[in-house]
């Protein structure tokens, strides 16, 4: 795997946060803290110290390496390089772009759409109206519908013929 330029931006601020936290103090300092030690306990002592915190500091950097292969950060960073990358070479994302115009670009898009399907659904209608007119035709043709066009009410029923206050609405199927 290649080390990506955030990669290793993560890992020297990784470094220096870890170097920050666990820098060791000053010999003199250290001595201070153990005044019932000999001269060479407290070197012996000290000694050990620096031991432990360069032994911390390997250990915590070696999990976070571990950590980073693990999750796979490279792979995840050079992703992100790569959409900010982009982003900046597309007008939209520029800072200049004006929110409204894209806004307004969006409602008209969506209202030109919504225009389409409501004649689209005209369009249904009217043709599923033509079939159930079709439909009261062939019955009048096989005899089963009365002359009038109304049929009795089984007749209307089975063709999708409604009556509502005094007047006959056709139900449109489909």
């Amino acid at each position: 795997m290649a080390n990506g330029h955030g990669e290793s931006d993560l890992k020297r601020s990784f470094k220096l946060g870890l170097h920050g936290l666990l820098t060791t103090c000053s010999k003199e300092e250290f001595c201070k803290a153990f005044p019932g030690f000999t001269i060479a306990e407290k070197e012996r002592l000290h000694h050990l110290y620096i031991q432990v915190i360069v032994s911390l500091h390997k250990n915590i950097e070696d999990e976070f390496e571990a950590l980073c292969e693990e999750t796979k950060v490279d792979d995840i960073l050079g992703s992100v390089e790569e959409l900010v990358e982009e982003q900046t070479l597309d007008p939209l994302y520029l800072d200049k772009t004006n929110l409204n115009t894209v806004a307004q670009a969006l409602s008209t898009l969506k209202k030109n759409e919504i225009r389409n399907l409501t004649t689209m659904l005209e369009k249904k209608e009217i043709h599923n109206s033509s079939d159930a007119s079709n439909a009261v035709d062939k019955k009048w043709q096989d005899g089963q519908a009365k002359p009038d066009g109304l049929g009795n009410v089984k007749d209307r029923k089975e063709c999708g013929i409604t009556e509502q206050a005094g007047a006959y609405r056709v139900i449109l199927n489909g």
